[in-house]
C-alpha cells in the first residue's frame, strides 16, 4: 500500500467523520467509517513502512485531529452557520376586548379536540373539553384560560 492510498485513506475517513459531526449527528455509519478509515490507514503505516513511519502517521493524524477540533469549537466559526433572528411573535393572543366568555363562533378546522375557528371576525386556536366538533360548526366560547379558549358546540346533537 503507498503512502497516497494511506493518505486518503485518512483523509477520507475525516470527511465521514466531519459528515457526521456536521450533518448527521448520532451513532451513524458515516462516523464509524470514518473511524474505521483512520484507523485502517495508520495501521497500514506501521505494518507497511515500520515504526517509525507509523509514529509519524499516528502523530499527524493527532496533530491534525487536534487542529480540526480547535478550529470547529472557535466561536466565530460557527456564526455563519447560525440562524440570528429571534422569534418574537406569542401563540394565540387573546385579548380580553376580542373574545369573552359567551360569544359564538364558527370551526373553520375540525375540532379534535382542538383546532381553528372563526370568532368575532378573527381566526383562533380553540379545542374543547374531549369531544369531537365538525368544520362549519357553529360554537359559543364557554372558558378563556390565558391563552386558551374553550368552545362546546352551539346547538349540541344527542
Amino acid at each position: 500500500m503507498t503512502w497516497t492510498v494511506i493518505a486518503v485513506l485518512i483523509l477520507v475517513g475525516f470527511l465521514f467523520l466531519l459528515l457526521e459531526i456536521l450533518v448527521l449527528p448520532g451513532i451513524n455509519i458515516a462516523g464509524v467509517l470514518g473511524f474505521l478509515m483512520i484507523g485502517i490507514g495508520v495501521w497500514q503505516a506501521y505494518e507497511v513502512y515500520g515504526g517509525t513511519a507509523g509514529h509519524y502517521t499516528l502523530g499527524g493524524t493527532v496533530i491534525l485531529t487536534v487542529l480540526t477540533l480547535a478550529f470547529a469549537l472557535k466561536s466565530k466559526t460557527w456564526d455563519k452557520a447560525m440562524l440570528h433572528r429571534a422569534i418574537d411573535s406569542k401563540v394565540n393572543l387573546v385579548e380580553e376586548d376580542r373574545v369573552k366568555v359567551g360569544d359564538t363562533g364558527r370551526t373553520v378546522s375540525r375540532l379534535a379536540p382542538a383546532g381553528k375557528a372563526l370568532i368575532n371576525g378573527d381566526y383562533f386556536e380553540v379545542r374543547t373539553n374531549g369531544e369531537f366538533i365538525d368544520h362549519e360548526t357553529d360554537v359559543v366560547v364557554v372558558n378563556i384560560d390565558h391563552n386558551k379558549i374553550t368552545v362546546k358546540p352551539l346547538n349540541p346533537t344527542l
